[in-house]
């Protein structure tokens, strides 16, 4: 059964009321726009390796760069307005406008011409990819239950391999076509995800967090009870989840605290967790996998596999081995924690780093006498690099910023990692054309400083709500309810009668302030 759910935006929506069926169709969210990005991804690595594509366009090692790098000038563009957007219109409303302006940007760039009306294209879609981005990790953070956030938002990045295969697929069965629909299609193709995210949008409702933050609190308590008890606003958990909220909120509005872009750099706490927040996207874009996303036929050539048809299989065989991989991680990330997950991974990614370099350099050396034990064992750990990647990156990219510092947060995160990325997805088919193997020893070399720098500073957030989170902070909680963990774990008994009188009590100090 569906119930009609007021959003406090013009967007409506018609709620499951099982909150298990909701949790499925919140997931299916966050699947549908990860994919959008693992599509994209995967299509311009299986593009770059077709010379129906690269012949049309003439492209040069710097045109190739400027093709595929594009999207994320658009991507830097749209996380600068992404926290805002999320925050101003609400958290439903900004993921359908992304939708549409990730769909024209499709449009544009499979009608392309010429590489200026290419690229014009993949800015726009770079675009709505960042404010979906955004707005979805912030979204779904908020919405999804706190035991089951790791899943809910690690899938959202998670299914980045999903759209990867798909694209790999697509572009293997195209890639023999002696027309340019050889890569047109692939393209078009990429808009089936913006579909049926905007399909998806009516039946799940806005954040609680946000309706609360706009003086919605009625509807807020309906949807934290729809998220978490199936619809019963008097359920323990549900309850103490709504009196959490409230008192956080009480206690912002008493601080002055907003939701404006100044908060990320206000106070030094804030400051403090607006690093350790936004650092997942810079730690995860130099990490050293923009190598294989999206140059894996240059990667492979280094390795000595250079048929255009085996690199297209390569492709597919890796997406799936990343996506069991990023499956897996997101499972670790929920029972092991987020850091200890991010130490392990970064640690393996920078022996990986190295073995890698150094084989290449010994068929760099030869390639006439390398052994076929030398190229494959050479695949062989590029492979198991990108499995490394996706165990911790994969998921905590999306999972790891809005659990610290919310939509600004996040918004900074990926603003950093676009920004980044636009710069390495440039540069790195020109530095593997001229130093080769020596590129993957650079990489491992500052991921060594990634490892300290995680070790150090990050902090655990497995199994906490947001504002149990803001307690590791500030020093301190700022509600008087109990943990939402020991109450659904019966480890705590809550009187439900003066709780609800409490909620009586803080809503009218917050109507008053």
């Amino acid at each position: 059964m569906l119930k009609r759910t007021r959003t406090g935006t013009w967007l409506p929506a018609w709620v499951p009321e099982s909150t298990l069926t909701l949790s499925f169709l919140l997931m299916f969210c966050s699947i549908v726009q990860s994919s959008t990005s693992g599509y994209d991804g995967s299509m311009l690595n299986g593009l770059n390796i077709l010379p129906s594509y690269t012949d049309y366009f003439r492209l040069t090692p710097a045109t190739t760069g400027l093709n595929t790098a594009s999207v994320f000038i658009g991507c830097t563009f749209g996380t600068l307005v992404s926290g805002l957007m999320t925050d101003r219109l609400g958290r439903r409303p900004a993921i359908f406008w992304s939708s549409v302006i990730t769909l024209v940007g499709i449009v544009i760039q499979s009608a392309a011409q010429n590489i200026a009306m290419f690229v014009i294209g993949r800015v726009i879609l770079g675009l709505g990819n960042a404010i979906a981005g955004v707005s979805s990790g912030v979204y779904l953070s908020e919405a999804f239950p706190s035991r089951w956030r790791a899943w809910g938002v690690g899938l959202l990045n998670d299914f980045y391999y999903v759209g990867a295969l798909v694209a790999a697929g697509v572009t293997l069965g195209t890639g023999q076509w002696q027309s340019t629909w050889a890569w047109r299609l692939p393209s078009l193709v990429q808009g089936i995800f913006s579909i049926l995210c905007i399909a998806i949008l009516p039946f799940v409702p806005e954040s609680p967090r946000w309706l609360v933050h706009e003086g919605y609190f009625d509807d807020a308590r309906t949807v934290v009870a729809q998220t978490n008890s199936n619809g019963d606003i008097l359920d323990p958990v549900a309850i103490t989840v709504y009196k959490e909220i409230l008192d956080t909120l009480e206690w912002e509005k008493k601080e002055g605290r907003t939701m404006s872009p100044k908060e990320i750099v206000k106070t030094p706490t804030a400051r403090k967790r607006l690093l350790i927040g936004m650092s997942a996207g810079p730690f995860s874009c130099i990490a050293g996998n923009i190598i294989a996303s999206y140059y894996l036929g240059t990667e492979l050539e280094s390795a000595g596999i250079t048929d255009s048809t085996d690199q297209l299989k390569a492709n597919v065989v890796l997406n799936v081995w990343c996506l069991a991989c990023a499956l897996s991680g997101t499972h670790l990330a929920a029972q092991w924690g987020r850091k200890p997950t991010a130490l392990t991974s970064e640690i393996l990614l920078i022996i990986c780093l190295f073995i890698i370099g150094g084989l290449s350099k010994m068929y760099a050396d030869d390639p006439e006498n390398a052994s076929n034990s030398l190229v494959y064992g050479d695949v062989a750990v590029m492979f198991l690099f990108q499995g490394f990647y996706s165990v911790a990156w994969t998921p905590l990219l999306y999972l790891y910023p809005p659990e610290i510092f919310s939509a600004n947060g996040l918004a900074f995160s990926t603003l950093m990692l676009n920004a980044l990325a636009c710069v390495f997805v440039f540069i790195m088919p020109i530095g593997l054309n001229n130093i080769g193997w020596r590129m993957y020893m650079v990489n491992g070399s500052w991921d060594i400083v990634i490892a300290v720098l995680i070790a150090v500073f990050w902090v655990e957030t497995k199994g906490k709500t947001l504002e149990e989170i803001d307690a590791i902070f500030e020093g301190q909680k700022h509600s008087s309810a109990p943990d939402v963990e020991q109450v659904r774990l019966g480890q705590v008994k809550v009187d439900v009668g003066v709780i609800e009188q409490q909620i009586h009590v803080d809503l009218e100090t917050i109507k008053g302030q």
